[in-house]
């Protein structure tokens, strides 16, 4: 079942392969490129599926009279209202604002810390979990008396909302305060897929054994994280989950915001389970373009690939690129087939595969500029053996029947905390 509510979706020019701009392709930017306005009519015209924030009959009953805290983002919305600014409009008494990564508003560049301050619209205090500390400290929920998750995932392991997830929980289990969830879909929902993550990999890209694309939406994963004795501890925190109504994993969702500055297309966010692996590479992967996640080159590839691209210095998306303001060559998966990928329901390994073959300098294909040491490659893929199945020239096939037996328990696992099919 396809439910396409819109992404307002601007047609962004990048550099082709002579050098000229080439605008994104015609079916991707209409395909996807609904007003925030429309996006409500299309709710009322589908009739079916509604958002947890959505369902403010719900829940608005759970916050009369109480001191709430939001931990939100812009993917926050109701209509074409921030969750922020419609709650208060129907009189909740919101004390204080808590921003995951990229900031409340949205305007941090990926991985770049962002300071504690006071909304300038609203004149509430914001937190920052992704500043001086990730977890809410006990003075941060002392005048709380409930706090509310809505943050929009796209389903992988190395995206930090869930790190922010699993840390608000644990602080609200610590200081006795109850979490309300407002669930949104999953658009990589129907993908489970990837290694399961080793512990000696831990780190902030990565917490808990689960696989690349876990399958799961906030709510569901909050149910795991209890479930198994995830959070520090072992304790359990109160949770109270608003479904989505009318939702199942196999849904074509398209998000009507960008759920962060680097995923601003709907191509980008489909491709992430795969493209993001590049990170872990010396390849740039779209930074510093208008398309991350879509494009993957290197100047070393000159010569071996028609198609370039040239990244630039982009203010609150990549602010110091790989390869900035050269010409990097490689692949160019913007128009890559999406339903293909979607009925595979595999990560596509092969762009890794034939981009090491064609590689000139092979020695360095694993060496990130995030990291002056090797390991990026494998805090991403979980493993420590991936690097050296790429290197061996290992297939497709091979690669994939290495994540198992830890991917099928996995999946085995997963269904004691499904809240739709």
């Amino acid at each position: 079942m396809r439910t396409y509510i819109g992404i307002a979706l601007s047609g962004f020019i990048c550099l082709s392969a002579c050098g000229q701009p080439k605008p994104l392709d015609g079916d991707l930017k209409t395909k996807h490129s609904t007003t925030l306005i429309d996006r409500e009519r299309a709710i009322a015209k589908a009739g079916t599926m509604q958002t947890g924030a959505e369902q403010t009959e719900k829940y608005l009953p759970l916050l009369k009279g109480k001191r709430v805290g939001m931990v939100v983002n812009p993917t926050s919305i109701i209509g074409n209202q921030t969750v922020v600014d419609s709650l208060l409009k129907r009189g909740v008494k919101i004390e204080k604002i808590f921003g995951p990564e990229h900031g409340f508003r949205g305007n941090a560049s990926a991985g770049v810390h962002v300071d504690d301050a006071v909304d300038t619209k609203t004149g509430i205090k914001a937190i920052s979990l992704y500043g001086k500390h990730s977890t809410p400290t006990a003075e941060d929920l002392a005048d709380i008396d409930i706090m509310v998750f809505d943050i929009q995932d796209v389903g992988v392991r190395f995206y930090t909302y869930i790190n922010t997830l699993q840390y608000v929980m644990e602080a609200c289990a610590a200081n006795n305060k109850e979490l309300l969830i407002l669930d949104r879909p999953n658009p990589n929902g129907y993908l489970i897929d990837g290694p399961i993550l080793d512990p000696k990999f831990k780190s902030g890209i990565g917490v808990q054994p689960i696989p690349i694309a876990h399958g799961l939406t906030i709510g569901e994963y909050a149910q795991m994280l209890n479930g198994e004795g995830w959070l520090k501890g072992k304790v359990k925190c109160k949770i109270n989950i608003i479904k989505v109504a009318n939702y199942n994993h196999d849904m074509e969702y398209t998000l009507p915001v960008k759920p962060s500055p680097n995923l601003n297309t709907q191509q980008s966010i489909m491709l992430y389970p795969t493209t993001c692996l590049f990170e872990g590479t010396y390849l740039n992967h779209g930074r510093g373009t208008m398309y991350p996640f879509t494009i993957v080159g290197a100047p070393a590839l000159k010569g071996k690939y028609s198609f370039s691209f040239t990244p630039k210095s982009i203010k609150g998306m990549s602010e110091t690129p790989l390869f900035q303001d050269q010409i990097c060559y490689g692949l160019d998966l913007r128009n890559a087939d999406i339903e293909k990928i979607r009925k595979s329901k595999t990560i596509q390994l092969q762009w890794m595969i034939e981009l090491y073959k064609n590689s000139p300098n092979k020695a360095d294909f694993f060496n990130s500029k995030l990291s002056k040491e090797m390991g990026v490659i494998e805090r991403l893929v979980g493993i420590a053996d991936f690097r050296q199945q790429i290197i061996d020239g290992k297939s497709e096939k091979e690669i994939r029947a290495s994540w198992e037996p830890g991917l099928s328990a996995y999946k085995t696992m997963r269904k004691k905390y499904l809240l739709y099919k």
